[in-house]
């Protein structure tokens, strides 16, 4: 067997929305809305379904949906994209990175990982053949360090991937930040693919700046987009990448042999869902945003100390001085003892870590319903209850 996967462990979100559902806990870990996501996007979809066509569609992506891709991304980033030769379409943003890594990425090629990470990318630069370089970013707030990006990067350094927003830790990358990555990738010819998909839940008025758009990155760019994400539709699996053409065209060989195709109805509703006006992307980033301030103002009325959430579902806690008074040694530990003792399913960053992890940090989803919100907070109470006895 093949020892990248063969000897990987299940993914922690796998673990804990197992044990959730055997025993009966609110999972706050896997990151899912528990609505069924806008009606009208569905209604079309179902429409589709229904009296559209259901056969091979085009293995770049139905024209109409890489039409509305670009003009999507004119109008909210100010990118020109050629959608017939800088668009296509997978079956969801995991597939798009594993394309593009997979294409990109030869065997004794260095590729620069940002961690904490999404646990997707380590497995598939190795499949690749590719030599992983870490740079471990630390809390609170996970900036780009112009000395440990020196030590990281250099001449055999191929490709460099960025999640920005970044899953695990809820964080925006400065401006500055993204114009120091730029440099070094122009430094070292790098090739960068930048895993943006939730370049849409994002808060307080922060702006979205892909790294596309900088000086010099134009043509050294794959960008990565979620329609699950965009929409809160997670299980649709619509993705794009977006790139100039000579990366395109071998990423789209990579995609022919992974999936080939995305389903055609879906590929129908999100080009329908992509021309919506600014009002549903406002109202959107509103509401996630309401759902975030709820928790967090629950868990720090409870005693937690909370990290800030810039984007994304979810927000930190720091267990730092919490762990050790419940037994708990580390992270992983916590997690477990939440869900076990007290029903609330929580994912440990450390997980997302391949070395120097951070263990005293723990991430939840705000992405629901006020009332699951409330019931886990009721949970969590007993939990302080029980620190302070």
């Amino acid at each position: 067997m093949n020892p990248v996967f063969a000897d990987l462990p299940n993914t922690v979100f796998d673990v804990m929305s197992v044990l959730a559902r055997e025993l009966g806990a609110i999972n706050l870990g896997q990151g899912f809305p528990d609505d069924p996501g806008p009606a009208d996007v569905r209604e079309k979809a179902a429409d589709a379904l229904r009296n559209g066509y259901n056969q091979y569609p085009p293995m770049m992506g139905l024209p109409v949906l890489r039409r509305a891709i670009a003009a999507h991304y004119e109008r909210h980033q100010a990118l020109a994209l050629d959608p017939d030769t800088e668009v296509m379409v997978t079956s969801g943003a995991t597939e798009a990175l594993a394309a593009s890594l997979l294409a990109l990425v030869s065997p004794g090629d260095e590729v620069v990982l940002f961690e904490p990470m999404y646990d997707a990318y380590l497995p598939i630069v190795r499949q690749a053949g590719g030599i992983p370089r870490f740079v471990t970013l630390r809390p609170p707030h996970f900036r780009l360090d112009e000395g440990a990006l020196e030590e990281a990067f250099s001449e055999r350094t191929r490709v460099v991937v960025l999640n920005n927003p970044l899953n695990p830790t809820a964080t925006m990358f400065e401006e500055q930040d993204l114009a120091l990555l730029a440099r070094f990738c122009e430094r070292f010819d790098v090739t960068a693919i930048c895993d943006e998909v939730w370049e849409h839940v994002t808060f307080d008025g922060r702006p979205h700046r892909p790294l596309i758009g900088f000086d010099g990155m134009r043509d050294r760019t794959v960008k990565i987009g979620s329609a699950g994400k965009i929409f809160s539709l997670t299980g649709w699996k619509v993705g794009f990448v977006m790139a100039a053409p000579p990366l395109l065209k071998v990423v789209s060989k990579a995609h022919q042999f992974l999936t080939f195709t995305t389903p055609p109805n879906l590929q129908e509703a999100v080009a329908y869902g992509l021309s919506k006006d600014e009002a549903y992307f406002l109202e959107m980033r509103a509401r996630f945003a309401r759902s975030r301030d709820r928790l967090s103002a629950g868990l720090t009325g409870l005693g937690f100390s909370v990290l800030p959430s810039q984007a994304t579902y979810f927000l930190t806690i720091d267990i730092g001085e919490l762990g050790p008074r419940l037994g708990c040694a580390d992270d992983v530990a916590f997690c477990q003892h939440l869900v076990r003792e007290h029903g609330v399913a929580a994912i440990p960053i450390s997980a997302f870590y391949a070395q120097g992890a951070v263990r005293n940090l723990v991430r939840l989803c705000f992405a629901k319903q006020d009332a699951t919100l409330d019931a886990a907070l009721d949970r969590l109470a007993g939990l302080m209850r029980g620190r302070a006895a």
